[in-house]
């Protein structure tokens, strides 16, 4: 799922209940690889949607993007939206692990931000295919505490589930709204803790 496509899908699933997402998937050709082919509905119990927010585009529209996050908000049901803020490179745009609290990019024109990351990440985080155990377990506790900070004004790890609904609603009333910027965070990490809960992730990355 990639690209301004997410809006067309929202439109089309919000205006029929009982439409699959799964199916939909495959007929449209929104699965460009191809590789849903293989499989049926009933292969998957649970779907997850990954979006770039990506403001700059002209297909952006933050109104729409606060329905899809209250629609898509059930991973058994329609689908749990997660949002990368500004896009995917969030992930390793890292250029000193004490100012990445406060890292926050222009999200309403085109700043070239992948060309950005490439430019300004530091050499342990700028090459996602030399990362080994430790640099993932530093990257998902970095973004984990930026996204309690974001949302509650505590630069630690959070202990319970944050919704990407209070995210966006902290991202938009802190920065998009007055600064047109966005706080930079990955969506990845935040994936990872709603998934195998904050036990168990900190079991994970602490092993």
């Amino acid at each position: 799922m990639y690209g301004a496509e997410i809006y067309q899908l929202y439109k089309t699933v919000s205006s029929d209940p009982d439409l699959d997402l799964f199916n939909l998937l495959k007929e449209r050709n929104y699965d460009k690889s191809g590789v849903l082919n293989a499989y049926s509905r009933k292969d998957f119990a649970e779907i997850y949607l990954f979006f770039d927010y990506d403001g700059q585009s002209d297909k952006a529209d933050d109104d729409k993007l606060r329905a899809m996050i209250e629609f898509f908000k059930d991973e058994t049901d329609h689908g749990l939206l997660y949002v990368n803020y500004p896009m995917v490179e969030a992930l390793r745009h890292i250029e000193h692990i004490e100012s990445f609290k406060d890292l926050k990019v222009a999200c309403k024109e085109n700043i070239g931000y992948k060309n950005l990351v490439h430019n300004s990440a530091h050499k342990d985080f700028a090459d996602i295919r030399r990362y080994n155990y430790e640099t993932w377990r530093q990257l998902i506790t970095l973004h984990l505490m930026k996204l309690h900070y974001i949302v509650s004004g505590k630069y630690m790890p959070p202990m319970e589930r944050i919704s990407q609904a209070s995210l966006f609603a902290s991202q938009y009333e802190q920065f998009i709204q007055p600064s047109r910027c966005v706080a930079v965070l990955s969506a990845f990490p935040v994936f990872l803790q709603d998934y195998f809960g904050e036990a168990g992730l900190r079991e994970r990355v602490n092993e």
